[in-house]
């Protein structure tokens, strides 16, 4: 219990008479322990003001803050058996998918729109970590291929936001088929010379890292996220060594050549549209 729930809570609570006080006002940073008042975090886009601590956004926070006063259309992605391997361990995977799609109010892991970003036509691709900790199936292979598609039909960049625990294991190999598939997705982006650019998140893991999250043209981390294969304890048991500080963390991958930038949430919108900007001013020359 901390001071705000013990003592400030039944201070206002005295103050208000019975006005009940809603318990999620408040949010602690999970780095440096402080309080935030939740209308200060959301102005912030989740970023602690004390210490700059990027908290875990959702998918429709992404697509909010991408797209031009927040203004986007999302599309409805194509549906997929739910349960192909009828996969049981202490639940049922169909009521794991049920407690996901109640808690985050989403079919699956990720959510896809279009709209303007910097008044320029751009497709948004957001993961959502809440969703089974954003892994891989099906559906999230079926809705970036859509994503790409839309891309190249409506000639715009295609951004994605990437967040996850990697492949998804209730769905068997049917997960790991969606690797080379978001593979191709990304090359059909491509070969449209059109740009792909990925944003890569806390945390970024496992069989997504593995193919479409590395295989952007311009590659932007958000500061300290975890981007990686396999986690860190797993790597140290098999090499026996001691991993370098940072391993795994964006400024290292940064200062490798691993990806091209680290930027602040921030900062984040203004440099996408910058660079849509760059990458898109050739093809829109020659169709002029």
């Amino acid at each position: 219990m901390s001071w705000l729930t013990e003592f400030v809570r039944p201070k206002i609570r005295t103050l208000l008479g019975r006005t009940e006080v809603p318990d999620n006002l408040w949010r602690q940073c999970p780095d440096c322990q402080q309080m935030i008042f939740h209308t200060e975090l959301a102005a912030a886009k989740k970023v602690c003001p004390h210490c700059g601590h990027h908290m875990r956004a959702t998918a429709a926070d992404r697509l909010a803050w991408t797209f031009d006063d927040g203004v986007f259309t999302k599309i409805d992605l194509p549906k997929v058996v739910l349960d192909p391997l009828k996969f049981r361990d202490q639940k049922r995977y169909v009521d794991r998918l049920r407690e996901a799609q109640n808690a985050t109010k989403q079919d699956d892991a990720l959510l896809v729109a279009h709209g303007l970003v910097g008044g320029l036509r751009a497709v948004v691709a957001a993961m959502e970590s809440g969703f089974m900790a954003g892994s891989m199936g099906a559906a999230v292979g079926d809705g970036l291929v859509a994503a790409a598609k839309l891309a190249v039909l409506q000639a715009a960049p295609l951004i994605i936001y990437t967040t996850s625990g990697g492949a998804r294991m209730q769905e068997g190999a049917i997960s790991l088929m969606q690797m080379p598939r978001t593979t191709i997705a990304m090359q059909m982006v491509k070969e449209a010379a059109l740009p792909v650019i990925i944003v890569l998140t806390d945390p970024t893991t496992g069989g997504v890292t593995a193919s479409f999250a590395m295989l952007g043209d311009i590659q932007i981390a958000e500061p300290k996220a975890m981007i990686g294969f396999a986690g860190p304890r797993v790597i140290e048991d098999t090499v026996r060594q001691k991993l370098p500080e940072g391993f795994q963390r964006a400024e290292y991958l940064f200062e490798h050549g691993i990806i091209d930038m680290v930027v602040k949430r921030g900062d984040l919108t203004p440099m996408l549209a910058r660079l849509i900007e760059m990458l898109t001013v050739t093809k829109r020359a020659a169709a002029a």
